[in-house]
């Protein structure tokens, strides 16, 4: 069976996004690092699918078509070849640059991605798509955790895992320290793990 692996960036105060979901911690703490450069490579060669939501299609639609040379251009050409579905609503086509356009999806995410499972092939992977994520958590079809958790403190913005979400266990299978300061923690659900139903909401 194929594996789903959700890469999150999180923020040490456990943040995904900030302020009307902004992400520019992101590159702040990861761009110019040449050990996270070859560690993102090297997930790329093990995945033959990228699952996006919406906004996330159109942050990586407007900016890596456009890389064409420098040192991310390796990098953005694997990507830019991968195929792609975004899950949404409310759009109709997802072009990619010059490259192949997305598959749009607009039905129950949640049973596409099961029967995506299914199916021969590399791993799946989604970045950021927060909601997409969150959605398929909540039915366990996340086959592994890939938190990269940046130098960085926001104070308010959207947290990763929602108030009120059924507990789980995971299994640190990896960590990784980038150049910058970065760190990769790399989990796998733990099915023996039961911490409790429900995660109370903060106060």
């Amino acid at each position: 069976m194929r594996k789903v692996i959700l890469q999150e960036f999180i923020t040490l105060d456990s943040l995904a996004a900030g302020p009307n979901d902004n992400v520019d911690y992101v590159p702040a703490s990861t761009q110019g690092d040449k050990s996270f450069g070859l560690e993102q490579m090297k997930l790329m060669n093990s995945t033959d699918t990228i699952l996006l939501g919406r906004v996330m299609y159109q942050m990586f639609a407007g900016h890596w078509p456009n890389i064409t040379k420098g040192k991310e251009k390796a990098f953005a050409d694997k990507l830019n070849s991968i195929p792609k579905i975004v899950f949404s609503k409310t759009i109709e086509t997802a072009p990619w640059g010059d490259w192949e356009e997305a598959k749009i999806v607009k039905n129950s995410a949640v049973k596409e991605v099961a029967k995506l499972k299914q199916r021969s092939g590399k791993n799946m992977i989604i970045w950021g798509s927060i909601s997409l994520a969150q959605s398929l958590m909540k039915e366990g079809l996340i086959d592994e955790y890939r938190l990269v958790m940046c130098p960085v403190v926001l104070g308010s913005g959207r947290p990763l895992f929602q108030d009120e979400v059924d507990s789980f266990g995971l299994k640190l299978l990896e960590a990784k320290t980038f150049d910058l300061g970065a760190v990769q923690l790399k989990y796998k659900p733990s099915p023996t793990k039961k911490i409790g139903k429900k995660r109370a909401a903060a106060n």
